[in-house]
């Protein structure tokens, strides 16, 4: 199944330039495994940050420099790139984990080893790892999850099972990227438990003084 939410343009470039902070990092190359889609969009990121250095080593003129960056934008889509061949190994065998997790935890999904930290909700934190906050997380069917807003960055993407939200509906392969000015509430599919990785460089900012209170004892 091909997402069909992506990530921004800034969180690609970001992490064409090795400048998205870890966590972020981790799930975006995640994402970048079975999203040919971004594939693609990241070496369009890829070419531009060449430019830009290209620029920093010679004395462009800003009218030049203007036109190469438009030249580039409106140059002809690159060929579809074949499937990474984590994408294979991923249809083969749903229980695979996308190889960017391997390293935090492990390549099977039925692995794994949850640990409830709220009613519904289970967690595996990763450890040891630099610049932002890194977990999986297991959502009971129909659970409607506190609203809240960002401290800063996060990246959310599905594994498994589905959510609603303002922003719309987030399957399996779907990336959320989300910044400060989002405010949303996310309610999981019935069915089946929504299982996602997330990354954030900030704590979340909830809206009720009940979420807020409890903050501390469930770690978000």
């Amino acid at each position: 199944m091909k997402p069909n939410r992506h990530l921004d343009d800034a969180t690609l470039l970001s992490y064409s330039a090795g400048a998205l902070p870890a966590a972020l990092a981790v799930v975006a190359s995640a994402h970048l495994e079975r999203c040919t889609t971004c594939r693609e969009r990241l070496l369009d990121a890829d070419r531009i940050g060449g430019v830009l250095v290209q620029q920093q080593r010679v004395d462009v003129p800003a009218d030049d420099a203007r036109a190469a960056m438009l030249a580039l934008l409106d140059a002809e889509p690159a060929e579809a790139l074949p499937p990474a061949p984590a994408e294979i190994i991923e249809e083969r065998n749903p229980d695979r984990l996308p190889s960017a997790l391997h390293p935090w935890f492990g390549p099977s999904m039925r692995a794994l080893r949850w640990r409830r930290v709220a009613p519904g909700v289970q967690r595996i934190r990763a450890s040891g790892i630099a610049g932002g906050d890194l977990m999986l997380l297991r959502i009971a069917p129909g659970s409607k999850l506190p609203l809240h807003s960002h401290g800063g960055s996060e990246l959310t993407m599905i594994l498994d099972g589905a959510y609603d939200d303002l922003l719309g509906h987030f399957g399996p392969g779907d990336v959320a990227d989300l910044d400060g000015e989002t405010l949303h509430q996310p309610v999981t599919s019935p069915g089946v438990p929504c299982i996602c990785v997330a990354a954030t460089d900030a704590p979340l900012v909830f809206s009720s003084w009940m979420a807020r209170t409890l903050q501390p004892l469930f770690g978000f």
